[in-house]
């Protein structure tokens, strides 16, 4: 699994006009799912990113999680994440699992998510074309891939 996360002040998806989730402070997180994508692969990002200090603590370190600081989580599902670009110049997709393994496995991250945190997960569409919007804060933002582990 790989996840692009940012730390925001605010952040919301929108499908066809309609908001479908939002948070204020917190994390925006962007999910992709592989093919060989296991459930320790999903608790292994969920448990990293709620766990994650990286919310300043009282002298301006970062050293708090979201759970420290109250925040809030917002998911989206995003296969180009798998997006391969060695050959030619349009990207391959061929590591992203299809999406009839791929949406129950965001699903469960996303429960997973919301089970570390405590409280609901909003999310996108999965499969919609969705518009995302953000305030980066900092800019913060950190690449994770279950695979890697670093």
């Amino acid at each position: 699994m790989r996840a692009l996360v940012q730390r925001v002040r605010e952040a919301s998806v929108s499908v066809d006009g309609k908001v479908t989730g939002a948070i204020a402070a917190g994390l925006l997180v962007l999910a992709g799912i592989g093919h060989d994508d296991a459930d320790d692969d999903l608790e292994w990002v969920a448990r990293k990113l709620v766990d994650l200090r990286i919310f300043d603590d009282e002298r301006g370190v970062m050293n708090r999680s979201v759970r420290d600081v109250g925040g809030a989580i917002l998911a989206v599902s995003q296969f180009t994440l798998y997006g391969s670009t060695h050959k030619g110049n349009r990207p391959s997709w061929s590591a992203a699992a299809p999406p009839e393994i791929a949406r129950p496995r965001f699903d469960a991250f996303v429960a997973r998510l919301a089970a570390q945190l405590g409280t609901p997960v909003p999310a996108g569409v999965f499969g919609a074309q969705m518009l995302v919007s953000l305030v980066n804060d900092g800019p913060v933002t950190l690449w994770f891939d279950s695979h890697r582990r670093e």
